[in-house]
């Protein structure tokens, strides 16, 4: 049987980084009897390729192939898909390197998913930043609807067949942006594309001496004109829609406008408005209105420049942007808008819209802690928008939504966007008391009007699957005691707050017994965690029975600090039957029967028998006594 895998590594110059990555291969757990490894030498002068040469002598599995450079990764790697012989590809650069399970996890999910094409989870390192954030294992993502087309650099797991049967190649020549054409058209003819997530597959090196590809200068006319092929490819396979608009929107975030940076600048007169002339039929080609909404407003108002052909206010924006000289972002009623120079110049002329960045204001915030004081479920966290400089005043606040209710408490809030929320079950509502129910929780950060808010999550630190703890707290002298319960609810662990019981039970770990004395006389006892029960408030025990009315005991109740309640009853006066134990808690207005079970968990049942007569209850007595005193 051939290799599982083929590793194809194109390889120049990078020889202060080979060890590290062949190690990674050498380690890989999927086993180096299922890993072929192809290592390409693209013209190396720098002693790359005798150090391949060197490293497969003593690597069975490794095979290397010297050819002159070629400007770009695309030569190599062609070179490499020609010799594979495994069921699926990995392109690893050579100045990055491998988690050790990467291999293994990667095409265990394409066997069991039956993927054409599989991302591992990316790590940035040397302040090199990963391209997306993968966080979730999904067998089955779209590219519509996912992040994934946000990173089609090629370092994938591939399906052989795929590339065979699509003729996929890389393009050659070219420094920066090689890997598009391949892996875009790969992506949108996959009939499967999964995600590994947990564990950090691909680790990406960001070279301290600044020597990465995608750092280096290059004909950005000539990369234009190449990245309008890219559109129209795109075109080609995507009918015109929104499903469109999303791929193009990620092209012109990555390849046309992005460039209108330090690169640009860069340029003289003549450069600057060649690189402006080939950019912008493509702006007048493919951009919709839909596509430039999504934008933030730094490449909108690019988008704009090179559309209306103005040379000064491209030029202008782009000094901006690259001195980081904004100011704070102008805040009018709900709407935040990107200060640029040109904003509000009536000479400039540009619409507001075009500065609009209210979309793209993010609300960062955590959640540190969450308890109970009393009736008051106290929060604190952090909640801030970013986006609109640090000078902007803000304030946070919590709010509570049940089905077509909504509240909002607000919090104390510091410079720095720290909170303190105090949520009083008693007085949440507008000033009464919440309702029973599932209540969501969210949190809101606000400037002036512009308001944003998120589901509040489990605090930092929470144990996963810590159980829910109902309480008992005190409403008020009108509403009394009620159940309420904090808990996180599935998939995503968001804080809600369930008032009255509704779907946690209060005292769900009430356990019983049932004694039976020498004489037949039978007592029950049964206790129950029930946080917030008043030391003072009666805990009496109930017996139940079907077709037969509750049998509540005269028993003695009690409570033990902020947690534990108890009683215990005997059975006199109990009529003849078998009944079912609850602890029942009455209060103020506050009713609430806890099922109670035995040890074995099933609901304790208790079996009253017809009462022996008290003459023969006190023979029994004597003749015990009378053997007690013989055995004496």
């Amino acid at each position: 049987m051939g290799p599982r895998v083929s590793v194809i590594v194109p390889v120049h110059n990078t020889e202060r980084y080979l060890r590290r990555c062949f190690d990674s291969v050498a380690a890989q757990t999927l086993g180096q009897d299922r890993i072929e490894v192809i290592a390409v030498d693209d013209g190396s002068g720098d002693g790359s390729g005798a150090w391949l040469d060197a490293w497969a002598e003593t690597h069975p599995n490794v095979s290397v192939v010297h050819q002159p450079a070629s400007g770009g990764a695309g030569r190599p790697r062609n070179v490499g898909i020609e010799r594979a012989t495994g069921e699926y590809l990995f392109f690893l650069d050579s100045d990055d390197y491998l988690g050790t399970e990467a291999l293994e996890r990667m095409v265990a999910m394409a066997e069991e998913q039956g993927s054409d094409v599989v991302y591992g989870r990316i790590v940035g390192i040397g302040g090199r930043p990963a391209p997306v954030d993968l966080r979730l294992n999904s067998p089955d993502v779209s590219i519509f609807d996912s992040p994934v087309y946000w990173t089609l650099a090629a370092y994938k797991l591939w399906r052989r067949t795929l590339i065979e049967k699509h003729g996929l190649r890389f393009t050659e020549g070219y420094l920066i942006n090689e890997d598009i054409p391949f892996a875009a058209h790969g992506v949108l003819h996959a009939e499967k594309i999964s995600v590994v997530a947990d564990h950090d597959c691909y680790f990406l090196e960001g070279r301290d001496d600044g020597s990465n590809a995608s750092r280096q200068d290059v004909d950005w006319v000539r990369q234009l004109a190449y990245v309008s092929g890219i559109l129209d490819m795109v075109a080609a396979h995507v009918p015109e829609g929104q499903d469109r608009d999303k791929l193009m929107e990620r092209h012109f975030h990555g390849e046309v406008l992005s460039m209108f940076g330090a690169p640009y600048l860069a340029r003289d007169e003549e450069g600057r408005r060649a690189m402006a002339g080939a950019a912008a039929p493509l702006v007048e080609k493919w951009m919709t209105e839909r596509i430039a909404t999504a934008l933030p407003p730094r490449l909108r108002l690019r988008a704009h420049c090179l559309r209306t052909g103005d040379l000064a206010q491209l030029t202008a924006a782009v000094e901006a942007d690259t001195a980081r000289e904004l100011g704070p972002a102008v805040i009018e009623g709900d709407r935040a808008y990107a200060a640029y120079p040109a904003f509000r110049d009536p000479a400039a002329g540009i619409p507001d819209e075009v500065f609009d960045l209210t979309s793209r204001i993010t609300l960062r915030h955590r959640l540190t802690d969450h308890h109970w004081d009393g009736p008051v479920l106290r929060l604190t966290g952090t909640a801030r928008l970013e986006g609109l400089g640090p000078a902007t005043e803000q304030g946070a606040g919590i709010l509570l939504r049940r089905q077509g209710y909504t509240y909002w408490v607000p919090a104390e809030t510091d410079e720095d966007g720290h909170y303190t929320a105090a949520i009083d079950v008693g007085h949440a509502a507008d000033g009464g008391p919440l309702p029973d129910g599932i209540w969501t929780m969210r949190v809101t950060a606000a400037a002036g009007e512009l308001v944003k808010d998120a589901w509040l999550p489990r605090p930092e630190g929470a144990a996963y699957d810590a159980p829910p703890e109902p309480r008992v707290v005190d409403r008020g002298r009108a509403a009394g005691p009620t159940a309420v319960t904090v808990f996180h609810s599935d998939p995503h662990r968001h804080v809600n707050l369930d008032v009255g019981a509704t779907r946690y039970p209060l005292g769900r770990d009430a356990l019983g017994a049932v004694h039976v004395g020498p004489l037949g006389r039978t007592t029950v006892e049964a206790s129950a965690t029930v946080p917030g029960w008043p030391a003072d408030a009666p805990v009496h025990l109930v017996l139940t029975a079907p077709g037969k009315a509750p049998f509540v005991t005269p028993g003695r109740g009690s409570s033990f600090g902020e947690s534990k309640v108890s009683a215990a009853a005997g059975l006199r006066g109990v009529p003849v039957g078998t009944w079912e134990l609850a602890l029942r808690l009455e209060h103020r207005g506050f009713l609430r029967d806890l099922p109670v079970r035995g040890a074995d968990g099933e609901r304790l049942r208790v079996t009253v028998r017809p009462s022996v007569p008290q003459r023969l209850v006190r023979k029994a007595r004597r003749t015990l006594g009378r053997a007690r005193r013989t055995v004496g």
